[in-house]
């Protein structure tokens, strides 16, 4: 630009399609064409479904890629990092939850015909809780690596909190993983269970109490299960 020149800021300057650099760098004339158009829908219902589950699968990615670099970090010893990132992945976790309020505001009846659309399609194949699946085993291990490496339980970690407080917040941010996955299971359930029904097949031939019975599961029953023993190691006490 010469010298003296104003810079017309009214005109892109980034690659790509879209009229502004805001639509070419977040792709949103991609991002808002992958819903169906209102002639494609078999119920107009279908956008807030699409739009509740494409927006849910973004925070699943950002909440796996997180906790998936929080692991790494952990392992390199930098915990500080690793709890930074962890307190994103729960967040991420927390708007997935609460998007869910959305699929509340559909029609029993009405949501039938979008069922009657979407083939086999099943939460089960979400590829956002595929990886979370994935990558939380991992940062359990690296969790447990740090306790071996201090000589403690994960018992003695609560008992003696306040001499390792890098590794008491931790483990206090990992169950808060654990129980925000649990909390969305439960959610998905009971959101399910009002829309179609608890006693019912799925659209992958799954039954919806199946759903229910996993809210127990748990990622990490070690840090569970320390809570169970430091109430019988305070009741011995008395």
């Amino acid at each position: 630009m010469a010298t003296g020149e104003v810079e017309d800021f009214s005109e892109p300057i980034l690659g790509g399609e879209g009229a502004s650099d805001y639509e070419r760098y977040l792709r949103t004339d991609e991002l808002l064409s992958l819903q169906k158009t209102p002639e494609e829908q078999a119920h107009r219902d279908e956008l807030l479904f699409q739009t509740v589950h494409q927006a849910s699968e973004l925070w699943l990615k950002l909440a796996w890629n997180e906790a998936e670099e929080a692991t790494r970090l952990l392992e390199a010893g930098d915990l500080a990092g690793a709890e930074r990132l962890l307190r994103r992945s729960i967040q991420a976790l927390q708007y997935v939850i609460d998007q869910l309020d959305m699929l509340e505001r559909q029609s029993p009846w009405e949501y039938q015909t979008i069922r009657k659309v979407l083939g086999h399609g099943s939460g089960f194949d979400s590829p956002g809780f595929r990886e979370i699946r994935r990558v939380t085993p991992q940062l359990g291990q690296a969790f447990t690596a740090l306790l071996r490496e201090r000589g403690l339980t994960v018992v003695e970690l609560y008992v003696h909190g306040r001499e390792h407080e890098d590794l008491y917040q931790l483990a206090e941010l990992l169950i808060g993983w654990d129980e925000h996955i649990s909390l969305w299971r439960m959610r998905h359930y009971l959101v399910v269970a009002r829309v179609i029904g608890d006693q019912v097949v799925g659209t992958q031939g799954t039954p919806v109490e199946l759903l229910g019975g996993l809210i127990k599961q748990r990622f990490y029953p070690e840090l569970w299960q320390a809570r169970n023993r430091l109430t019988e190691l305070s009741n011995e006490e008395e």
